[in-house]
């Protein structure tokens, strides 16, 4: 079956390609094909913008999507629906005795207008950077074992989530307070924006929104 595959963060950088079409009958057979050495740990495959087993079978035109880990959770920035089941997982460690979560999602009515949907943008490659170093940054200021934060870009319906972020920690304190501070932040500092588009017309919402 004839697929696109696309690429993501260090997996793309280390490819050296983004989107490519390639040969495969399930997704358990793309990752031979890339010729990428051996498959990284906790690697998360997505077909047709929904999360996919290795045995999942492919058909002609599916796009098969290969989402990296990063050591210390993962710093995702992707057109894929969200999880926050995936970003739990990710921070998860039997030292951790509590784990905070957020998930912001999409909603119908913003600055007094009705929204029809949203269209994210950010910077791929430095986005990423930016959203570790924020997590290292988090690291120095609480005591916490792991951090994970996945955003997307493209468009994103009412009621699903833009952004989903994981904080583990040994105490509920220290994970809630940094989980706050991760999404206060990252509203700051990383390089994403986002289109509202609205009932009679649609306006671009920069950093901090």
């Amino acid at each position: 079956m004839r697929v696109t595959v696309r690429l993501f963060a260090g997996l793309r950088e280390q490819a050296g390609w983004s989107k490519q079409e390639l040969d495969a009958g399930t997704v358990g057979e793309i990752w031979p094909l890339l010729g990428l050495g051996e498959e990284p740990g906790g690697l998360l495959y997505a077909v047709n913008r929904e999360y996919a087993s290795v045995d999942t079978a492919l058909k002609d035109g599916d796009v098969v999507a290969l989402i990296p880990p990063v050591s210390g959770g993962a710093f995702i920035l992707t057109e894929e629906p969200l999880s926050l089941d995936v970003v739990v997982s990710e921070v998860s460690t039997d030292e951790a005795g509590a784990i905070a979560t957020f998930s912001g999602t999409a909603r119908k009515h913003s600055r007094g207008r009705t929204v029809n949907y949203l269209d994210y943008e950010g910077y791929e490659g430095m986005a990423e950077e930016m959203m570790e170093k924020l997590a290292g940054g988090l690291k120095e200021r609480y005591d916490l074992h792991e951090i994970a934060i996945h955003h997307r870009v493209g468009r994103v319906e009412l009621g699903e989530p833009s952004v989903v972020i994981a904080v583990s920690a040994s105490h509920r304190q220290d994970a809630l307070a940094a989980c706050k501070d991760a999404i206060d932040n990252l509203k700051v500092d990383v390089p994403l924006w986002k289109k509202e588009v609205y009932e009679g017309g649609e306006e671009w919402i920069g950093r901090g929104s």
